[in-house]
């Protein structure tokens, strides 16, 4: 394997890791805030998936621009989600969340069944295929672009959380909830804020990934695997750490397809986690509780 080659599957990782930082980034915000475990957070990036699909097919919305849409769209249906339900269970014990967050998890990708079938879609633009070379390496286009509006919310999500009032009370109740309360912060609009935050970026992972993935009702269960993965990696509760976790697992992923094989990827990725976990169990960039 050339040096190049090499090269070209880092930046590739890079780029994928972008995007699947964006929804460990979404899980971590619903945890560090509500202290919930979401099993649904797959789901609702399988959501915002089909909701670009329709976009594009139905209006003719590109995806990448469908992001406007999508983002207080899904924000809305995040807060329902947690003011109809998952405001219950805070407080209650982990089966709890976790048995709940499943059973939503199952209704949204079984009502997608219901209403699109099990059918793969394909939602194939004029440049799904297109690549650009920067000193003789081949960049997707659509990988460029997604990482490109990843860094802009990115970017945008912590100048909200260090400049804003909300954003400031949302990381108070993240750090000690009865105590932000006592301040005077209504820590469960907090709480409908941090969920349609977290739902919102789910989905706009769902979209920026919706031109180079196959779309269908199942597709959930496997990046909700990978945003835990990916958020106990950088340690729960860090944003930054999720970003980080998700560019390590995309340039592991994409490395080892290239060095060893495709089939193995998902070995060497929770090698790592295993091993990262053994060296420092909260995570690369979390806080031991001793």
């Amino acid at each position: 394997m050339t040096s190049s080659v090499l090269m070209q599957a880092i930046i590739s990782g890079i780029l994928v890791g972008g995007v699947y930082a964006l929804i460990g980034v979404g899980l971590t915000i619903i945890f560090g805030v509500m202290r919930v475990i979401n099993f649904a957070h797959g789901d609702l990036m399988m959501v915002g998936m089909y909701l670009t699909y329709f976009l594009f097919t139905q209006l003719g919305i590109d995806p990448f621009v469908s992001v406007i849409i999508t983002i207080p769209t899904m924000f809305i249906f995040g807060g329902i989600i947690q003011k109809l339900f998952i405001n219950r269970i805070i407080g209650s014990l982990p089966q709890n969340q976790i048995l709940l967050t499943i059973g939503l998890g199952l209704i949204m990708s079984n009502s997608a069944m219901l209403a699109f079938t099990s059918d793969y879609k394909i939602l194939t633009t004029s440049y799904s295929s297109s690549s650009f070379n920067i000193m003789g390496i081949s960049i997707s286009q659509p990988l460029a672009l997604s990482f490109l509006i990843t860094a802009v919310i990115t970017l945008l999500l912590y100048w909200f959380f260090m400049k804003t009032d909300t954003g400031q009370a949302i990381r108070a109740t993240a750090q000690d909830r009865e105590a932000a309360q006592l301040m005077g912060i209504n820590v469960k609009r907090m709480s409908i804020i941090a969920f349609g935050l977290g739902a919102s970026l789910a989905g706009t992972a769902g979209a920026l990934i919706s031109p180079t993935y196959y779309i269908f009702p199942q597709v959930g269960s496997a990046f909700t695997l990978k945003a835990f993965v990916i958020t106990v990696l950088g340690g729960m509760g860090s944003i930054v750490g999720a970003t980080l976790g998700g560019i390590i697992i995309g340039v592991v992923e994409s490395v080892g397809a290239v060095t060893i094989s495709s089939d193995w990827k998902d070995v060497l990725v929770f090698s790592i986690f295993l091993l990262v976990l053994l060296i420092k169990p909260a995570g690369l960039m979390g806080k031991s509780s001793t």
